[in-house]
């Protein structure tokens, strides 16, 4: 009897630990995670977890780049369109549109003026200009109000430099010697010139070469006129001051003998003469 009392005792245990362990599991398993040792949260496990959950968004924001470099093409294309927009129109250094400039041709103030002394052998019409070598060929032509041109010392290498020596008589032929589209100047033509440099004081300085004068009385060239001392011939066909003077003739006369012409001398200034038409003379054309 006493043996059978122990062994309940001992059953009863047995059941006793059974059912606490029973109900140490379900509590377990209804919690739905162990409890650590210290009786922390595991916060290094959920950390973890949650940075892990950003890396979608990270692969969406790839998307952007592609953006980017789109951008930076459509960059690229507008830089070459604003590359050959330069090209196609060329742009001053004030920022305007600049406009090509026509060949041979100079603006000052105004007037647009020829880059050069004219330099042609034939009237408008395609009728020819004689040519007068000699001090009699000159003369004669001259007396009989004949047009010639020449060279200084009928020197073919000063003439490309300087161009052509003319009477006032192939001047004013009615043939026309400028080109098409250009005229002789009048005296007014030269004199709105000269006021617009500041007088006939200090007009020359502007319009004289920067180099070619003797004694270095060169000018400043501002204006690009770069006129160059090329002399004339007189009415007995000799031929004066290479290096010191150069005159150009207007198309208005003073007399029936005379007509005015305009000069550039060593000194700064730029006056206006009464000239024999026999002289001859370099010819500078203007747009008009």
């Amino acid at each position: 009897m006493e043996w059978v009392q122990n062994n309940v005792k001992k059953t009863e245990s047995v059941i006793i630990i059974t059912g606490v362990i029973l109900l140490s599991f379900l509590f377990i398993i209804l919690s739905g995670s162990s409890l650590p040792t210290d009786g922390k949260l595991p916060v290094q496990s959920i950390s973890k977890s949650d940075q892990t959950k950003p890396v979608a968004p990270q692969t969406k924001q790839t998307k952007p780049k592609a953006v980017q470099a789109g951008s930076k093409t459509s960059q690229a294309k507008s830089k070459s369109s604003a590359t050959k927009s330069k090209s196609a129109q060329p742009v001053s250094k004030t920022g305007a549109a600049a406009k090509p400039a026509e060949a041979g041709t100079l603006r000052i103030g105004n007037q647009t003026w020829a880059v050069a002394n004219l330099d042609v052998t034939k009237f408008r019409n395609g009728d020819s200009i004689p040519e007068a070598k000699s001090a009699e060929e000159w003369v004669k032509a001259g007396e009989a109000g004949k047009p010639a041109w020449c060279y200084y010392n009928n020197d073919r290498v000063i003439g490309k430099k300087f161009g052509k020596l003319y009477n006032w008589y192939a001047v004013n032929d009615p043939r026309g010697l400028a080109p098409m589209g250009w005229s002789v100047p009048g005296d007014e033509d030269w004199v709105a010139l000269t006021n617009f440099l500041g007088g006939p004081g200090v007009a020359g300085n502007k319009l004289k070469s920067e180099n070619g004068w003797t004694d270095n009385y060169n000018g400043t060239n501002e204006t690009g006129f770069a006129g160059l001392p090329g002399g004339y011939r007189i009415e007995n066909g000799k031929f004066m001051n290479l290096g010191s003077i150069a005159t150009w003739w207007s198309t208005t006369e003073s007399r029936s003998d005379i007509a005015i012409d305009h000069y550039l001398i060593q000194s700064g200034s730029f006056p206006r003469s009464n000239n024999s038409k026999l002289r001859g003379e370099y010819v500078r054309c203007i747009k008009k």
